[in-house]
C-alpha cells in the first residue's frame, strides 16, 4: 500500500474515533440529566471528569507505543464495550435500585463518574498511539503530524456531534444509538489494525484481538436484540406493572400508568409525575379557580398540554377564548385522543373555545402581538418546577415582563412556584423575580395529599412521591397584591374552599432575595 493511502485510513478511523468518543459523552450527559436531572451539573461533571481523564489516558499511553497496533486495538475494544453499554447500566442501576430513591442517592452518581472516566481513560489513549501509527508509515515532522491528526479527530467531533441529537436519538433512542457507536468504533479499531498493521502482530497476537472483538461485537448484538425487552422491563420497574402508554416525542418522554379498571391514571414527564390521578383535582383547582376571581374572558394558559388547566377554566361562564401555549405536541395529541387522559381533562380540547400554539412559551410571549390585543383576563403558568434546568428561564424576571406585557388591565398571572415546605428558598424567589417585573404578589399554598406530582427536580422518594404541599403565586400589576378568593358565581369546587385558601395564605419573609434572570439564574 502506498503511504498516502496508508495515512488516510488511519486519519479515517481517527475521524470515527473521534465521533463515536463524542457520542459517549453526549449520550452520558443527556441520560445524567434525564435520570438525575440539573443538567448544568450532570454536563459538568461528566465533561470535566472525561476531559481529565483523557489526559491521564494520554500519559498512559506512552508505555504502549512500543506495541502501538496492539495496544490500539484493546483500547477500541474496551472503549466500545464501555462506551457501548453504559446507557444500558446506567438506566438498569436507575430502574433496579429503588428507582426513586434509596441507593439512586449515591450509587448512579458514582456509576456515572466511574464511567466518564474510564471512556475519558480509553479516549485519551487513543492519540498518542494514532500518532505513533500514523509515523510508522510515513515520517514527517511532529507539527504536521499534530496537524493532520486533529483536524480529522476535531471534524469526527463535529459529525458525532451533529449525529447525535439529529439521528441516533430520534431514530434509534439512547440505549440502542449507542451499542451501535461502539459496534462502529470497534469495526473501525479493528479493520485499522488487523488490515494495515497486522504484520506488526504476532499471529498469536492477532487471533487474541480478533475473538476480542468478535466477542464485542458478539455482547453489542445481543444487548441490540434484547434492548426492546430491557426497556419494557426496566421500564415497568420504574413505573410499575400496569404501563399503558409510553412515547418519546421530540421533547420528551410521556408516560401513562393506570387509567383502566378503576386504577387511577398518572402522567409521568421524563419520569417526573405530573399528573397523579389521586391528587391532580386538588392541584389544578387550586392553581386556576383563584386566578379566575374577576374578569376572565380570555385565557391563556402557559404549558399546561394535559388540558386539565383548561378543563377548569372551562368550568367557568363567560369564557370567551383559552390559549393555551405548549411545546410539545405530542402531549397535546395524547392529551387529545387517548380515552383515559381525555376524559380525565374532561374533553377541553374539544371544545371550541380552546385554540392551541405549539411553541415555546417564552418566545411565544415575546412574538405575542401588542398592537390592537387588549390583553388576558388571566394568565396561568403551569409549568414544570423552576429547580429544572431547562425551565429556570420559564420562571426569569424577564419571562414575568414579557407575561406582564399581554396582561389586560387589571389582569391576573398565577404562577406554581414548587413546593413551600421542602424548597422555600425556590418558592421565594419565584415571587422576588414576580415582583422585581413590577407585579404585585399574593402567595398561597395547599396541603397535598395521597402521592401527588412531584414537586421539585428531584427524584428521591420524599419529593417525588409524596409532597407535603404545592406553592403558587397570584400576582397583577399594581402596588397591592390580588386579593385570594375563589369566584362567587363559579363552579362547585370538589377539594378547594375560601376558607381553606385564606388558612393556608403565606406571609412574604422580611428578608428580600435577588430575582433569577436569564443570566443569572438563582434557582
Amino acid at each position: 500500500m502506498r503511504p498516502g493511502t496508508g495515512r488516510f485510513l488511519v486519519l479515517a478511523c481517527v475521524f470515527v474515533c473521534a465521533a463515536c468518543g463524542l457520542v459517549y459523552e453526549l449520550e452520558l450527559v443527556a441520560l445524567a440529566s434525564y435520570l438525575i436531572g440539573d443538567s448544568v451539573t450532570q454536563a459538568s461533571v461528566v465533561l470535566s471528569v472525561m476531559v481529565f481523564a483523557m489526559g491521564v489516558g494520554s500519559l498512559a499511553a506512552k508505555r504502549l507505543r512500543w506495541h502501538a497496533a496492539a495496544g490500539f486495538a484493546a483500547v477500541e475494544a474496551a472503549l466500545a464495550l464501555v462506551g457501548g453499554c453504559s446507557a444500558m447500566a446506567l438506566y438498569a442501576v436507575f430502574a433496579w435500585t429503588g428507582g426513586w430513591g434509596g441507593l439512586w442517592a449515591t450509587g448512579p452518581r458514582c456509576l456515572l463518574v466511574a464511567f466518564s472516566l474510564a471512556i475519558g481513560l480509553l479516549i485519551g489513549a487513543e492519540v498518542p498511539l494514532l500518532m505513533e501509527l500514523i509515523q510508522r508509515i510515513r515520517r514527517q515532522d511532529a507539527g504536521g503530524a499534530v496537524a493532520d491528526l486533529f483536524a480529522a479527530d476535531y471534524v469526527g467531533a463535529l459529525v458525532g456531534g451533529l449525529a447525535f441529537p439529529f439521528l441516533l436519538l430520534p431514530f434509534l433512542g439512547q440505549l440502542t444509538g449507542t451499542l451501535v457507536t461502539g459496534t462502529v468504533n470497534i469495526v473501525a479499531g479493528g479493520a485499522l489494525v488487523l488490515g494495515l498493521f497486522r504484520r506488526d502482530l504476532s499471529r498469536r497476537a492477532r487471533w487474541t484481538l480478533l475473538v476480542a472483538g468478535v466477542t464485542v461485537l458478539g455482547v453489542l448484538a445481543s444487548a441490540a436484540v434484547l434492548v426492546g425487552d430491557f426497556e419494557r422491563a426496566a421500564r415497568h420497574a420504574v413505573y410499575g406493572a400496569d404501563v399503558r402508554v409510553a412515547l418519546q416525542t421530540d421533547v420528551q418522554e410521556i408516560v401513562l400508568t393506570g387509567g383502566t379498571r378503576g386504577r387511577p391514571l398518572d402522567l409521568f414527564l421524563d419520569g417526573r409525575l405530573r399528573v397523579g390521578g389521586r391528587d391532580e383535582r386538588r392541584y389544578h383547582e387550586a392553581l386556576v379557580h383563584p386566578a379566575m376571581a374577576g374578569p376572565h374572558a380570555r385565557v391563556l394558559i402557559l404549558g399546561g398540554g394535559d388540558g386539565m388547566a383548561a378543563r377548569e377554566v372551562l368550568r367557568h361562564r363567560g369564557v370567551d377564548r383559552v390559549d393555551i401555549v405548549e411545546l410539545d405536541a405530542g402531549l397535546v395529541r395524547l392529551a387529545r385522543h387517548d380515552p383515559a387522559l381525555a376524559a380525565l381533562n374532561g374533553h377541553a380540547y374539544d371544545d371550541p373555545h380552546v385554540h392551541v400554539f405549539t411553541a415555546d412559551a417564552f418566545l411565544w410571549l415575546r412574538e405575542a402581538p401588542r398592537s390592537g390585543f387588549s390583553g388576558y383576563d388571566v394568565v396561568i403558568a403551569d409549568l414544570p418546577d423552576p429547580g429544572i434546568t431547562a425551565s429556570t428561564k420559564l420562571y426569569s424576571q424577564e419571562f414575568y415582563g414579557l407575561a406582564r406585557r399581554v396582561l389586560a388591565p387589571g389582569g391576573r398571572l398565577v404562577v406554581h412556584a414548587g413546593p413551600v415546605q421542602s424548597r422555600p428558598h425556590a418558592f421565594w424567589t419565584v415571587a422576588a423575580t414576580l415582583r422585581a417585573a413590577g407585579l404585585a404578589t399574593t402567595p398561597y399554598r395547599v396541603p397535598g395529599q395521597d402521592a401527588g406530582f412531584t414537586p421539585g427536580p428531584d427524584r428521591s422518594a420524599g419529593e417525588s412521591r409524596a409532597p407535603h404541599d404545592w406553592g403558587f403565586i397570584l400576582a397583577t400589576a399594581g402596588s397591592r397584591g390580588p386579593p385570594l378568593r375563589l369566584p362567587g358565581d363559579g363552579p362547585r369546587l370538589r377539594t378547594l374552599t375560601e376558607g381553606g385558601l385564606r388558612r393556608d395564605a403565606l406571609t412574604a419573609p422580611a428578608a428580600g432575595l435577588p430575582p433569577s434572570t436569564l443570566v443569572h439564574p438563582r434557582y
